[in-house]
């Protein structure tokens, strides 16, 4: 048994800043895994930047409406005023931590503007941002004693009240987290990660459920189906943002065209080099929400036949380009594609979900000392639409609350240290297995599945027969699983398998179209569903 006090899972913007506010106020001992190294995350794949009121211009009620508007009526708008009035402080808090972000010739902020935000508002450390936020984090993280970060451990389960063998198990009315099983890929050894105040869920997206994705391989759902499985409450999971502009080209892995290139003046052509977004939301054009302008490629590529459409941002100027996008401009340079002087081809790919383990205000679940921030998270920030580059800035705001709450309530409260027995991990009786293509070809009919049937456009009857397919994969994985030596390969199918049927049953349950769920036998918003969420609880 790994004894501490605090577990973080997960190295991303959410979990190392919580881990970081954690070592400020307390003298704690905080652990922190990763499946794989360190700085692979969603957050190093970020490329936009944060939003947030930097500029006296720009004001709080702007930020929030247009928070409201790309939620299309599910956003919680509590939720929204805290992230957009406590994000300037957290942005100052990444800068006093050494994040270098973009400026002008003056010296200020260099704001670009993205779709859906009415005001430029986006602080960027160029087109890749991410990357610059997780390597500030890391830098401060080091700095630490207290803080350690275990790399390649994968969290297999969340061990709560269920797991327990001593007497006081049953005197609990509620469920409590106590840690984690976790396996180290170096050594093959499963071992209870006890952590004594509090663990945190912060591993990120769900991508890897589809076929085509800007995530990286680690955003396999982990968390969210941990934590379904642990008892916790899941909502909204059927709004899978898909992001409209991927590179499509052999071996580029839907390498993301970030929301900047179409805020700096890129257009939509389809392949006669036609410019069509006039036809999808004439005023807005390439800077509508991402759902309309994924819908509109959507519509455009079925329309044509075509694999993909054109964005044509050469009008601006090779300098300005090489300048403000150079990871994009080198490569798409290594598919053979001159960004200045020719279109970019993209095509939408699944990018990020607004749904997920739900949360308060201070990101407190519902099972006593399980906390969630991130991407992993439903706080009601994002409510049917996520707006352009909110994410990381509600994943520093959040898991800074997150922080405060944890540090103050143990303070307030001492926490007794009664002794607690854990199940040890069991693995008699299981073998090892050699027929990995079973595992292959089942993620890949997952992908596929969810792909076809549970992509930008639904309907019922294809979510239903995506939901009868699942159903039965779930159960041979859970069999599978329960005798055969685990293997990271094996656990990430079955969470991309759990993950993909809660977001299935998810969709199922809202029959209407809202923001990213658009089902062609409900095609309108139902008034009713306003400001209602798809909740989703396993019954344990």
């Amino acid at each position: 048994m790994i004894e501490t006090d605090i577990l973080v899972l997960g190295s991303g913007s959410a979990g190392l800043f919580f881990a970081l506010q954690c070592a400020k106020r307390s003298k704690l001992k905080i652990l922190v895994i990763t499946k794989k190294e360190r700085s692979e995350s969603n957050t190093n794949y970020a490329q936009g930047g944060i939003a947030s009121v930097m500029d006296a211009y720009d004001s709080y009620e702007s930020h929030v409406r247009d928070t409201l508007i790309a939620g299309a009526g599910l956003c919680h708008e509590d939720a929204v005023r805290i992230l957009v009035e406590e994000g300037p402080e957290r942005i100052r808090d990444l800068m006093n931590l050494g994040a270098k972000f973009t400026r002008d010739k003056s010296g200020k902020l260099h704001l670009g503007k993205e779709g859906g935000h009415s005001a430029s508002r986006i602080v960027h450390t160029r087109d890749l941002t991410g990357k610059e936020i997780e390597r500030s984090l890391l830098d401060a993280v080091a700095k630490y004693p207290q803080i350690s970060l275990f790399e390649d451990h994968y969290a297999i389960e969340l061990l709560t009240d269920h797991q327990r063998t001593d007497k006081n198990r049953k005197k609990n009315k509620t469920i409590s987290c106590y840690g984690a099983y976790v396996l180290s890929e170096e050594s093959g050894i499963v071992e209870i990660v006890h952590a004594k105040k509090a663990v945190m869920l912060a591993t990120g997206g769900a991508g890897q459920v589809y076929l085509h994705t800007t995530n990286p391989e680690i955003a396999t759902g982990d968390g969210i189906a941990m934590g379904y499985r642990a008892g916790a409450i899941i909502a909204n999971l059927e709004f899978i943002q898909f992001h409209p502009t991927t590179l499509y080209a052999d071996g580029a892995r839907s390498f993301l065209i970030s929301e900047a290139v179409r805020g700096a003046g890129g257009i939509l052509l389809n392949q006669a080099g036609e410019r069509f977004m006039s036809e999808y939301d004439p005023i807005r054009m390439e800077l509508a929400p991402r759902d309309i302008v994924a819908r509109a490629i959507d519509a455009e590529l079925k329309r044509s036949g075509d694999q993909y459409v054109l964005l044509d941002i050469s009008h601006i100027g090779a300098s300005k380009i090489r300048k403000e996008f150079p990871n994009i401009y080198k490569k798409c340079k290594k598919f053979a594609i001159d960004i200045t002087k020719e279109p970019i081809p993209v095509v939408p790919a699944a990018h990020y979900s607004c749904g997920g383990v739900i949360t308060d205000l201070f990101g407190k679940t519902n099972i006593n000392n399980l906390y969630a921030c991130g991407e992993v998270s439903m706080t009601g920030v994002h409510g049917a639409n996520r707006l352009a580059s909110n994410s990381l800035l509600e994943s520093l705001v959040f898991s800074f609350r997150a922080a405060n709450d944890l540090i103050s309530s143990l303070k307030k409260h001492l926490k007794n240290n009664e002794k607690i027995r854990l199940v040890e991990w069991d693995e008699s009786g299981t073998e090892n297995a050699e027929e990995w293509v079973v595992i292959e070809h089942d993620r890949r009919e997952v992908q596929q599945l969810m792909w076809d049937y549970v992509g930008i456009v639904r309907s019922t009857y294809r979510l239903k027969r995506s939901e009868r397919r699942l159903r039965l994969i779930v159960q041979e994985i859970e069999s599978y699983y329960r005798k055969t030596k685990v293997t990271v390969p094996l656990l990430e199918l079955r969470n991309i398998a759990q993950t993909a049927l809660l977001i299935v049953r998810s969709a199922l349950s809202r029959k209407e179209s809202r923001g990213l769920h658009y089902m062609t036998d409900y095609p309108n918003p139902n008034p009713k569903l306003a400001k209602v969420d798809t909740i989703i609880e396993k019954k344990l």
